[in-house]
């Protein structure tokens, strides 16, 4: 059972690997095309969508961080769970 676990949890890290970098350029993208939008709108409106783009594109930013020191992250988690 621990075998098939094991590789469960494999084959979902290499996918979220895999589709993590896409995931932050769409959501980076759609909150520059968001943001430019608010630019068109009535000033009653236009702060709330300023707040939901430039909240897409930090949301882009961090998936895109996170997913570039993941490497480096697993490496270091590894490396504390090792018994001394």
């Amino acid at each position: 059972m621990a075998i098939g676990l094991e590789v469960a949890v494999s084959n979902i890290a290499n996918l979220l690997s895999t589709i993590a970098p896409m995931i932050a350029v769409i959501v980076f993208t759609l909150g520059g095309i968001t943001y430019g939008l608010a630019q068109m709108q009535p000033g009653e409106s236009r702060g709330k969508w300023q707040s939901v783009g430039l909240g897409m594109m930090a949301g882009g930013i961090i998936i895109g961080a996170i997913t570039g020191a993941a490497y480096l992250i697993t490496e270091s988690a590894g490396g504390l769970l090792k018994p001394a």
